[in-house]
């Protein structure tokens, strides 16, 4: 990646940067109690077993909290970096600033900019720096002040409570989003934290964990995470469609004469879901009917659609895996833009939209309708990505990302019957970038529906509210 010199402008900013914290006093009590709070939030994004590089380390005060596998940092004062390798001996710190980033063949899973941003000499010019030290599934972290709370910052800081700082940048999200885009890197997914940023007996931490997600707009740190955008198309992959089927004697046939080949090849994988109509047994007979056709073919080990698309994965051998729901009110003729839309990068998880073009008469009721509307806007919320149908059964990820997801399980636990929620949920935790695609929602021609419309709403309630409280109120 070429590397351009920063301005005369920019190093007159960085020398004064630099100046500043080479004579910089340790930070303040309060001040490390806020490090606590962030590191709270960074560990809740970054997995453990992750690699990170934090861009203007300072001290080392918020990477010493992190959980990460592995912790470097970069810092452009000599005397902070001295620091730094104090408190983390293990730990690899180079001195440098981040407009200039070079660290040959080193490669992160995360890189943060925990209000790095904020004393930057050219913003771009750090993002696209940070080229260098990505590969295609790292994810940059990015934190900064809200504006709203320039008058109390500068409260804290006549009190004694924050240290000085060199003059500051003052950037929204949209600034932020804006320059992301003209580095090379997009923005997958934002969220505010942090409404009390000091210790208060304790009561900060009710504030900050059921208050602060009600009250986004006033919180004051704003957490933004964006990803590399894909810079070449990937070969064809294999794809594993799984077809969990219960009582869908009817569909097995047209499941299989409607499914395309896709990618370099595809493999059908029907779970029966102890059905009390000959649907195992039809799945038996279409099996041996198409030998030209890579089929599987299995009972699932439990109950409910979420353990079925689970068996169903495991036994899937596929670069991608689908999910295709035996009714077939989404037609398998759409499986083919899924499979174009993870391949080509623009997205790690493909999610079925119903709710965009018009549907068959009776394909949804209205309440139906309503409730998956309602779910959309939770769901939204939840996971700080725009997700607009997330009870389409229709849904599209790379197996090595199932296999994260799956491996990372025990944050929520099995609590999901219908499988949507969990993989949702799991992509969210990853950073996945997750993307609706519209599809075509028509009218069932065999069979009833398996959902019960009170009893599993109800269910879908409580699941919200369970992964509020690990994804929000923590």
């Amino acid at each position: 990646m070429d590397r351009q010199p920063v301005s005369s402008l920019a190093e007159a900013h960085l020398n004064r940067v630099r100046e500043h914290y080479e004579n910089s006093p340790r930070i303040t009590a309060q001040a490390l109690e806020y490090r606590r709070m962030l590191a709270g939030y960074y560990n809740l994004l970054i997995p453990s077993m992750s690699s990170v590089l934090e861009i203007g380390c300072g001290a080392g005060d918020l990477l010493s909290l992190l959980n990460a596998r592995e912790r470097s940092g970069i810092d452009l004062s000599e005397a902070q970096v001295r620091q730094a390798k104090e408190k983390l001996p293990q730990s690899e710190f180079y001195v440098q600033p981040g407009e200039t980033l070079d660290l040959p063949g080193r490669y992160f899973d995360y890189l943060i900019l925990s209000e790095t941003a904020n004393l930057a000499a050219d913003v771009q010019q750090v993002f696209h720096s940070l080229q260098s030290v990505s590969h295609q599934e790292t994810r940059l972290i990015i934190n900064v002040y809200n504006i709203l709370w320039r008058p109390l910052i500068w409260l804290a800081t006549h009190l004694g409570w924050r240290n000085n700082q060199p003059e500051s940048n003052w950037l929204s999200k949209e600034d932020i989003a804006g320059v992301l885009h003209l580095s090379g890197w997009e923005l997958i997914r934002s969220e505010s934290r942090i409404l009390c940023p000091v210790g208060l007996l304790g009561l900060e931490k009710f504030i900050n964990r059921f208050l602060a997600p009600l009250f986004p707009s006033i919180c004051l740190s704003l957490f933004l995470v964006a990803r590399p955008v894909p810079q070449m198309p990937r070969r064809k992959q294999s794809v594993s469609v799984v077809i969990p089927a219960r009582n869908e004697a009817g569909n097995i046939a047209a499941a299989i004469a409607r499914t395309p080949d896709m990618g370099s090849w595809t493999e059908l994988i029907f779970v029966e879901g102890h059905s009390t109509d000959n649907t195992w047994e039809t799945i038996q007979k279409v099996k041996e009917s198409n030998p030209n056709r890579r089929i599987k073919i299995m009972q699932q080990s439990g109950k409910g659609k979420g353990n079925a698309v689970r068996d169903g994965f495991a036994a899937a051998e596929g670069d991608l895996l689908m999910i295709l729901d035996a009714d077939l009110t989404v037609p398998p003729k759409e499986l083919p833009k899924f499979y174009e839309a993870v391949v080509s990068g623009r997205c790690e998880f493909c999610n079925g939209s119903r709710l965009v073009y018009p549907m068959d008469d009776k394909a949804m009721r209205f309440l139906n309708l309503c409730a998956n509307k309602t779910f959309a806007v939770l769901f939204s919320w939840l996971l700080g990505q725009p997700v607009k149908d997330t009870l389409c059964g229709t849904k599209v990820l790379t197996k090595a990302n199932y296999q994260k997801i799956a491996e990372n399980r025990s944050y929520f636990g099995d609590f999901d019957p219908f499988g949507d929620f969990d993989l949702l949920f799991g992509a969210s935790k990853l950073n996945l970038k997750i993307q609706d695609l519209p599809v075509r929602y028509r009218e069932r021609v065999y069979g009833q529906t398996n959902i019960q419309r009170w009893k599993h709403g109800w269910l879908l309630l409580e699941m919200v509210v369970f992964a509020a409280s690990k994804l929000k109120f923590v």
